[in-house]
């Protein structure tokens, strides 16, 4: 059997060789053979062009020094081909696998500001990796980590200039999080984050600042700094929860916003105020507010609420009421966005693993360096951001077409009209 595997052309394993090695080999061999392809695309492609004397101008060339690049599967030698251009026209050969000075898989590059903002020194974070990607892991000294913290730096500072006069944002979700990093000494610093839906439905970033404990003068002045850098208006709906100084900030800067509170921060901070032996039933009993069809059966929902449990746990009732209007603020936008803007927060998932961290980071950042880490969290993240359900609904709500239950005015059938109502 041995015999034929091999005659087939099947490898079989070394004894003794472990899967993580069998891994990085089957990674340096695929690497190999895209690159080969890559460069044989090349070759055909420049294949006529030929030299005064007759021959082809662009021929192989050996290879490029050796080099690691780590990979989420450890180091992994690679060798890139290389080519001669005979004419004297410049041709080279760059892969785009494996790009001239590349020593590290975006993958990796990815993880090293999630692993420092829960608290791993520079110095540590070479052997951090190495748990996670071998003890062979390489390139990753103290002075590596300390430039890519510049790089990242300095990436947030461009993209905090941008121009926005061309900017338009249907909605936007904002968010206090406190990283539980020290800044600068500043225990109460915490970062400010807006992410927006353009009008394709794509989400983005907005604004990643810094403030005091979510106060009002620092969400005031992201704001302002964003009309300063030309954005000409805010979203139609913002949601957030209710602990911000945010909602009085965008009354000053951008008054015609309209505000939606997140629900399931609303769910538990309702929840908290009621015995264990009550929140099941409560639970329940929210839900049937904000899963109700039209804005009438939410307000009939909301009304039993209030009556079942006014009376013996009136903070409970207080903290839904006092918000009435906010809450129930969805009803008036497209039905296929509701799941987007009255439970979903893309920073929650982001930050997830950082925000609810109660120890220190053991080393102080500095400001630029706290909100370069965050940059690169969510430059990453928004990487895998999908577009929202029911893009093609943003531009009658951007013409101004009025949604009543989910629904445009237009389209409401006479029965829903009257529902709307």
């Amino acid at each position: 059997m041995r015999k034929d595997k091999q005659e087939a052309g099947i490898g079989l394993p070394e004894i003794g060789v472990s899967l993580d090695e069998l891994i990085r080999r089957g990674a340096r061999q695929v690497i190999q053979q895209v690159t080969e392809r890559e460069l044989a695309a090349l070759l055909e492609q420049d294949g006529n062009v030929r030299t005064l004397a007759g021959k082809k101008a662009v021929v192989r060339n050996g290879y490029l020094p050796e080099r690691d690049v780590l990979t989420a599967a450890g180091p992994v030698a690679v060798k890139v081909p290389k080519v001669r251009d005979r004419s004297g026209t410049g041709v080279k050969f760059n892969s785009a696998v494996v790009p001239p000075y590349v020593r590290k898989s975006p993958r990796v590059s990815a993880a090293l500001p999630w692993l420092y903002l829960k608290g791993i020194s520079t110095g540590d974070m070479s052997e951090a990796l190495s748990v996670l990607l071998g003890e062979q892991a390489k390139g990753l000294s103290a002075n590596v980590v300390s430039r890519l913290k510049a790089q990242w730096s300095e990436q947030w500072q461009q993209w905090d200039r941008r121009d926005l006069s061309s900017a338009r944002y249907v909605y936007w979700w904002a968010d206090g999080i406190h990283t539980g990093v020290k800044s600068e000494g500043a225990n109460g610093q915490c970062l400010l984050v807006i992410v927006g839906v353009t009008p394709d439905g794509r989400k983005e970033r907005v604004a990643i600042a810094d403030g005091f404990r979510e106060s009002t003068a620092s969400w005031r002045e992201v704001l302002l700094d964003l009309k300063a850098r030309g954005l000409q208006a805010g979203p139609l709906l913002t949601v957030g929860d209710g602990a911000m100084g945010f909602w009085a900030a965008m009354e000053e800067v951008f008054p015609a916003t309209r505000t939606q509170r997140f629900w399931l921060h609303k769910l538990g901070n309702v929840l908290n105020a009621l015995p264990a032996s009550q929140q099941a039933r409560a639970k329940a009993a929210m839900q049937n507010i904000f899963m109700a069809a039209t804005k009438a059966d939410a307000l009939k929902a909301f009304e039993a609420f209030v009556a079942t449990y006014d009376a013996k746990y009136p903070k409970a009732a207080e903290k839904l009421t006092q918000d009435r209007d906010s809450l129930l603020a969805f009803y008036d936008f497209p039905a296929e966005h509701w799941q987007h803007i009255r439970t979903t927060n893309p920073t929650e998932s982001t930050f997830a693993t950082v925000r609810h961290r109660t120890t220190r980071a053991r080393n102080c950042l500095s400001r630029s360096t706290f909100l370069g880490l965050a940059f690169k969290l969510m430059e990453e993240a928004e990487k895998s951001w999908r577009r929202i359900r029911g893009a093609d609904r943003i531009k009658p709500l951007l013409d101004g077409v009025p949604f009543k239950n989910g629904i445009a005015a237009q389209e409401n059938p006479p029965e829903q009209q009257k529902l709307a109502a």
